[in-house]
């Protein structure tokens, strides 16, 4: 597929679980969750968050801002095929692989958050956000969660936050998740976007961050950590999240398209590398990756036009394209050969 095995995801650093908590989890913790160390409490994560699936892709993330340092160690948890949690306001940390490890044996949102909240003597003061692998979702605000606090939610999402402007801030998320088309990172990141721009958390903006998973989707195939982006400390972090987000998109959106090619969706890989090459016009990449699509789908004219683009950018592309199965039906036109200087 063009040379985009060459092409690492982009991402940051993955969450792991300590290898006794891992074993608690496995021995004890399916069902019922340990009791809470309330003298372990900390500083209230108020923030808003959004957990959101894709159908398409199998996706599960979660993006999250707060006047907080480095929110994206604290609310956000995923795993592929599983679910994504985010746990916030006097966040409980242990929510996350308890929940996850209840998601993967089977049980309900419903009922994984009830199995969180019995034991907790603070489940007053938490809040929490659940979306499984099939798009089911459930939140939880506690009444003792600082004004305004609220959520809501939807099939393949869940909004909430809490110490806000009002609940508009919620209400944006929501929407914009709902009405943006494309991958799931730009969905959460516009969600994000919408939050702030309704209000968002009344004490200001510090850290946030972006937590996606997608099975083999770390680097090399590794892991599932395909996308873990985090702004720990900054004046304006959601505007420079959204500039490393769209670092990390637009090789996403090169793989998305070869993934819609193997399906022969040939229309929408298009559209794909479009966008990727709409995010960096100026750079060969991506028209080297929309050339491949167009070579694949047996569209001559269209492939050399992106394959020149490519080369004039970054000459060191002609004699990749020599090597490129994706361009062996042009191998022998002479089109091809001026183009890639052979």
């Amino acid at each position: 597929m063009g040379d985009s095995r060459m092409w690492p995801h982009i991402c940051i650093s993955s969450k792991s679980i300590p290898v006794l908590a891992a074993l608690f989890v496995a021995a004890v913790c399916v069902l019922v969750p340990p009791s809470f160390d309330t003298a372990a409490a900390a500083e209230p994560v108020a923030t808003f968050s959004i957990v959101g699936y894709d159908p398409a892709t199998g996706d599960l993330g979660v993006a999250v801002q707060s006047k907080f340092f480095a929110v994206g160690s604290v609310v956000p948890w995923a795993k592929s095929g599983v679910g994504a949690i985010a746990s916030q306001a006097y966040g409980n940390t242990t929510f996350g692989p308890l929940g996850l490890s209840m998601l993967e044996g089977g049980m309900s949102v419903e009922a994984v958050m009830e199995s969180l909240l019995v034991r907790d003597p603070d489940a007053a003061q938490r809040q929490v956000g659940i979306v499984d692998a099939a798009g089911n979702s459930h939140a939880y605000t506690g009444e003792e969660c600082m004004d305004w606090a609220g959520h809501e939610t939807g099939k393949n999402f869940t909004a909430q936050g809490n110490i806000l402007v009002g609940e508009e801030t919620v209400a944006a998320m929501a929407r914009a998740f709902r009405e943006t088309e494309g991958i799931l990172g730009e969905r959460l990141m516009r969600a994000l976007e919408a939050g702030q721009a309704a209000g968002g958390d009344s004490r200001g903006m510090q850290s946030a961050a972006i937590l996606i998973v997608r099975a083999g989707g770390g680097y090399g195939g590794y892991n599932d950590v395909y996308c873990d982006l985090r702004v720990d400390d900054h004046e304006d972090p959601i505007a420079e999240l959204r500039r490393i987000v769209d670092m990390w998109k637009e090789w996403a959106l090169v793989l998305e398209g070869y993934r819609l090619c193997e399906d022969d969706s040939w229309e929408a890989a298009f559209e794909a590398g479009r966008s990727a090459v709409e995010l960096n016009p100026d750079l060969g990449e991506p028209h080297y990756h929309l050339a491949c699509y167009y070579s694949k789908a047996g569209m001559r004219d269209e492939a050399l036009e992106e394959l020149g683009a490519a080369v004039d950018r970054d000459e060191t592309l002609g004699p990749r394209a020599r090597l490129d199965t994706d361009f062996e039906p042009l191998y022998e036109d002479p089109v091809f050969l001026e183009i890639t200087g052979d």
